[in-house]
């Protein structure tokens, strides 16, 4: 319907401009409401919470998932409160509306020690000098500013020229964000920097090839290391340390990254801040990481508990 049509594109075209959101965050919600119109079969300005009722006891009784369900009552309940909050709808069929709550595991993480062991088998590991100190540089701005890793790969040289005690990101929906380098983690970029600086003047001088523009180049066609590359080093560096690689990819080291500054006490917005989170409930994935292991530490050493060790 041409009405459906032109309410959905007013709610794409501010969420993509206004909140800056992804190509496919952008798409993901234009299939929800299109699957909804499409099931519902009547104006949008129309509908009723009845409907919509029935709708998401269509998607319980045809056996989609919990967070699918989920997803698509949070998609059209924004849907709803866009429009009347502009004015175009006077009512808002969702208010009322409940659903299941996405029942999502929680994420893998690294405890300090394994962190630790994966940094000091980085910097360790590579046939040349250049390959060592590039591994040891990845490890520590990794998990020193909690960066995704399509964020660190294709992270420009010129963001960390000087003295940068931060970096500037470019994250997702093209929002850009401050995130700190630790003192270790400079250290490990200036000497990154002096090899890498080498090697590309060398290109320049020796075979006329211009100077990457990245801090990590390849041969690759995006010119800089691709994640796949680091995902297969940071397996290979798993194994050589001994923690378990299938707990082990670049994302746990974000993870990582975020549970132990919550764990020493960091805020909870500040951390979002930090990771780039648009909505605070995002991050709040990881207060629940912190308490489930504050609760395996007590169920370890509470004498009560019946695993302690203490008579």
């Amino acid at each position: 319907m041409k009405n459906n049509q032109a309410l959905i594109e007013n709610f794409l075209e501010a969420k993509f401009g206004e909140e800056g959101l992804s190509e496919n965050t952008i798409l993901a919600y234009s299939r929800d409401l299109e699957q909804i119109c499409k099931k519902v079969g009547k104006s949008l300005v129309d509908v009723s919470q009845s409907d919509l009722e029935q709708y998401f006891i269509y998607l319980k009784n045809s056996g989609h998932s919990k967070s699918t369900t989920a997803r698509r009552l949070s998609t059209i309940k924004q849907f709803y409160k866009f429009h009347v909050e502009k004015g175009f709808l006077s009512t808002d069929p969702t208010a009322q509306l409940t659903g299941p709550r996405s029942s999502k595991p929680l994420p893998k993480t690294l405890s300090v020690g394994e962190v630790e062991a994966l940094l000091q088998v980085a910097k360790n590991h590579g046939e040349t000098e250049y390959e060592r100190v590039r591994n040891r540089c990845l490890m520590e701005i990794l998990y020193a500013s909690g960066m995704r890793i399509s964020e660190l790969m294709s992270l420009p040289v010129s963001s960390v020229r000087g003295n940068p005690e931060m970096i500037l990101v470019k994250g997702k929906g093209s929002k850009e964000r401050l995130v700190p380098l630790s003192p270790s983690a400079i250290e490990a970029l200036f000497d990154w920097l002096k090899l890498r600086d080498q090697k590309e003047d060398l290109r320049l001088n020796k075979m006329g090839k211009k100077r990457s523009k990245f801090l990590f180049p390849s041969s690759s066609k995006q010119g800089h290391l691709t994640r796949n590359w680091f995902f297969n080093k940071i397996k290979e560096w798993a194994l050589i340390s001994g923690v378990k690689s299938e707990n082990v990819s670049p994302h746990t080291i974000r993870h990582a990254f975020a549970t132990h500054l919550l764990s020493n006490g960091a805020d909870l917005r500040v951390i979002q801040t930090l990771l780039g989170h648009s909505d605070i409930t995002t991050t709040e994935i990881y207060t629940h990481i912190v308490n489930e292991k504050l609760k395996d530490t007590l169920d370890d050493h509470h004498p009560l508990s019946g695993k302690s060790k203490l008579n």
